[in-house]
């Protein structure tokens, strides 16, 4: 029942109930609670058995006792209903000043034999109550003065007079206005000993305003000042004044404002003219054109190369062998022909083809065979007696081969002219002992499309899917080392394949080549149209991944994603570190609420704390709120009455800390997931190298918001599939796959406790708002750490309720400021330059993994001069 409804006198309600009883009563005791008004409850009790003498009554609230009360005050309505002889039967309780706090309590009174003064409800007569439940704040009063402009600063001062106690207090929150918007506020608690002397109270009561820069200027301003959460306004509010003495400051003030006027109206001038823009010269809508720009331009960068390699001078360096490994079971033969072809004209020349004809089925694809190997010594036949299946073919030809590298090739797809030598040349220069290119598949017309455009070696990735797939070229010793393919994963052996060569290469070892090599033959019997032709190779691959991870020691359960070649991984380690939950808040109570609710309620993992970031909160709700959160003890509250700075404030809670682990969260992020934190932890503990894990977070409308941030100085940093339906795969499994990642968003960031001191936390000088947990994801990275997005922790994300866009224009300069810190801070460095989580032929600035970069932004191939 709420406070108001019951203020006010019950007696009328009374008279039929006394009356009813008057004559009947069985217990001793009589009485009501009646009325509660401002703080003080009225009612009435008598003993009938000495009904002269006053009864004395026990108050309790919260249900702990806390007074006894007299009945011996005059009730006329009460003695004229029972014909009391005095009428000295009613009882007036104030509630202690103590509870007059703000928050929520139960008042009730009881008789000498403990039973239960009934409080009567004006709303239902006839239905009796045990409890009153009451909220009381304190009376208020404010004497203040604002004393106007004085050293370049606003000054006053205000105090806070109790109304129950007299007291006066110091260290008021000030709201400062101009023309309704927010402009700053400030702790009333400087000392102002001239205030103390002539009112007394406490002398810590001033206030000193220093003015953000845009409302530094010359002429005449007007500013209102309240108190908060009470909303009191100032005596002398609102102020009227020049804040501007100097001529020359004023100037340079006016200057540096048309400086931001003009990058707001340059901002929004380059956004007109991008939306007045034709589309991107390229998507992946229109890879065919881009790849036949591409590879010409591939060929000529190739043919650079080579033409440096001969003007250099001195011997040669050596070319060694490559193994082209080709198993062949019943291929089309315009398909297969068309694969010798391109083999045979490579312009790297040190080749052999070794076509294993596994069983020899078909006599047409044998006589090719033949007539090729006749042809040109380097191909060379082996022909199987039986069929042996692509393992046991594949292991034939190992066997067989004579060079020092190895190149897989299947039997109907297409290498492009300068693959092996682009190949041999990245293994030269980056030592690796495991190379893979990007691929493209290719249909029975020519048309090029589908490409997967690679980053660079990603573990977690090819735990969930064989992205390396071709043009995979490795070391022939390692291949010894490692030992052959294994006929129990076919349909998925060379994904088996790889995680064993991962086992054996470090990851310095394995090298990426950023070029389009390979093309994958799309047919109508081709798993490139349709993968579920092999639905053996998705339980094959499934136990490639598991029995890898027991390899290693990990305990796991592997599984595929809606039948696909697509694996998601379970983490069953028990272990459970300690984990502190940071939220920064302001005010939007309901908001960070619902966050705390849905974390308290939907978080198995038990060995985790709370730290909530108070930031100035300025509403009484919010006020309310945090007494409330004090309660648990999961939860702590950390007040800080400084202007918003992110980076400060979450570096600020992590130094109160003691976890083995932080988790960064917005208040605006809710979790729904009871396994949520048990699955990022685990993702933490997949190896030493992991620092940070971040997860994937939907709008309310159900699309991604975050599925990973890539990195470059186009476009600084950019949310991967960005308003996708949450269902989406993405690029290449992309936003349903774990992998590794450059940098992922602070509103839901696992970071470990012990990483984040080494590298320094958030940047809070330069980078307060913006920008801030990408600079801290690479400086972790920077310093050698692996930073993971886990596709299995989701949650939702109402982006901007926390802190609003950086797209308003009161943000743009300071946004515009960070956006310079971030380019000069990373600019010039691989890392950033060129994000090896991110193809180099996707753009940054546009939409990531769908807009190309234009072949022509190459650069042109350098002719080396001879003279």
């Amino acid at each position: 029942m709420s406070e108001r409804d019951r203020q006010g006198c019950m007696g009328s309600e009374l008279m039929s109930s006394a009356k009813q009883v008057a004559g009947t009563m069985v217990r001793p005791y009589l009485g009501y609670f009646d009325s509660f008004r401002d703080g003080e409850a009225r009612g009435w009790a008598i003993d009938a058995r000495q009904t002269s003498a006053p009864v004395r009554l026990h108050v309790l609230i919260d249900r702990q006792e806390v007074a006894t009360v007299l009945c011996d005050d005059l009730r006329e309505d009460v003695q004229a209903a029972l014909g009391h002889p005095t009428g000295k039967l009613g009882f007036l309780f104030r509630v202690p000043a103590s509870f007059i706090d703000g928050e929520a309590h139960a008042l009730s009174f009881r008789f000498a034999d403990r039973s239960i003064v009934p409080l009567i409800d004006p709303a239902r007569p006839d239905d009796l109550a045990e409890e009153y439940d009451f909220v009381l704040h304190r009376p208020y009063e404010f004497q203040s003065f604002i004393d106007g402009m004085k050293q370049g600063a606003l000054r006053g001062w205000v105090q806070r007079i109790d109304m129950l106690t007299g007291a006066r207090a110091g260290g008021c929150h000030i709201l400062l206005t101009a023309g309704g918007a927010r402009v700053t506020q400030v702790k009333a608690d400087r000392y102002r000993g001239d205030v103390a002397a002539a009112l007394g109270g406490d002398p810590n009561c001033g206030f000193e305003i220093i003015l953000p820069r845009q409302y530094r200027r010359g002429g005449m301003q007007s500013f209102r000042f309240f108190v908060t959460p009470d909303q009191h306004e100032l005596a002398g509010s609102p102020l009227t004044t020049t804040l501007v003495d100097d001529a020359l400051e004023a100037r340079l003030i006016e200057i540096n404002r048309t400086v931001e006027r003009l990058y707001r109206e340059i901002t929004t001038l380059r956004t007109n003219v991008a939306d007045a823009m034709p589309a991107p010269t390229y998507d992946l809508g229109d890879y065919d054109r881009w790849a036949r720009r591409y590879y010409d331009r591939l060929r000529a960068r190739a043919a650079a190369a080579r033409r440096t390699r001969l003007q250099q001078g001195g011997p040669p360096a050596p070319r060694p062998l490559v193994s082209i490994l080709c198993p062949t079971y019943k291929p089309e033969m315009s398909d297969f022909v068309a694969a010798v072809e391109s083999v045979i004209a490579q312009t790297y020349e040190n080749w052999e083809l070794i076509i294993v004809d596994d069983g020899g089925k078909s006599p047409e694809i044998a006589k090719r065979i033949a007539a090729y190997a006749a042809a040109d010594p380097r191909i060379r036949p082996l022909t199987l007696k039986r069929n042996l299946g692509i393992s046991g073919a594949t292991n034939a030809g190992l066997e067989a081969v004579r060079g020092e590298w190895v190149a897989f090739f299947d039997h109907d797809d297409l290498l492009v002219d300068v693959a092996i030598e682009m190949m041999v040349d990245a293994a030269q220069a980056s030592c690796a002992r495991l190379l893979y290119s990007d691929e493209d598949k290719i249909d029975q017309a020519g048309y090029f499309l589908e490409p997967n455009l690679k980053c660079d070696w990603n573990y977690r990735y090819v735990l969930g899917c064989n992205y390396v797939c071709h043009l995979l070229f490795v070391e022939a010793a390692t291949l010894a080392q490692v030992g052959p393919l294994r006929a129990e994963y076919d349909g998925a052996q060379d994904h088996d394949l790889i995680l064993r060569l991962s086992e054996a290469v470090p990851p310095a070892a394995i090298h990426h080549v950023a070029e389009v090599l390979y093309h994958w033959r799309k047919t109508p019997n081709s798993t490139a149209v349709d993968v579920s032709r092999k639905g053996y190779a998705i339980d094959a691959g499934v136990r490639c991944v598991g029995d890898h991870l027991k390899r290693r020691g990990i305990k796991a359960e592997v599984s595929p994603i809606r039948g696909l070649t697509l694996y998601g991984v379970k983490w069953l380690d028990k272990t459970q570190p300690s984990v502190t939950i940071i939220i920064p808040f302001k005010d939007q109570i309901d908001t960070t609420q619902r966050c705390i609710d849905a974390l308290l309620a939907n978080t198995a993992y038990k060995n985790f704390d709370i730290i909530l970031v108070d930031n100035w909160s300025l509403t009484i709700e919010a006020q309310a709120f945090i007494k409330r959160a004090r309660r648990s003890q999961r939860i702590r509250v950390l007040t800080v009455e400084e202007e918003f700075n992110y980076s400060r404030l979450n570096n600020l809670a992590a130094a109160e800390s003691r976890s083995d682990y932080l988790f960064f969260m917005n208040n605006d992020v809710f979790v729904a997931d009871p396994a949520w934190l048990a699955t990022i932890v685990g993702e933490a503990r997949l190896g030493d190298d992991v620092a940070v894990v971040g997860g994937k977070f939907l709008y309310p409308n159900d699309t991604i918001q975050h599925a990973g941030v890539v990195v470059g100085p186009q476009g600084i940093a950019a949310h991967a599939h960005r308003g996708a339906p949450s269902s989406d795969y993405g690029y290449i499994g992309r936003a349903m796959l774990s992998h590794e990642i450059s940098a992922v968003t602070a509103a839901g960031m696992l970071i470990r406790s012990d990483v984040f001191r080494a590298v320094g936390g958030f940047d809070e000088v330069e980078l307060k708002v913006a920008y801030n947990d990408v600079d801290l994801c690479l400086r972790v990275r920077e310093a050698g750490w692996r930073i993971i997005w886990c596709a299995e922790f989701v949650a939702a994300h109402h982006e901007s309720l926390s802190r609003g866009s950086d797209d308003r224009p009161e943000h743009e300069a300071r946004f515009f400021r960070e956006t310079q810190t971030m380019q000069r801070r990373w600019g010039g460095k691989a890392l950033f330059e060129r994000d090896p989580f991110y193809s180099p032929f996707f753009t940054v600035d546009r939409q990531p993994f769908f807009d190309l970069v234009d072949p022509a932004m190459e650069p042109e191939p350098v002719e080396v001069s001879t003279e």
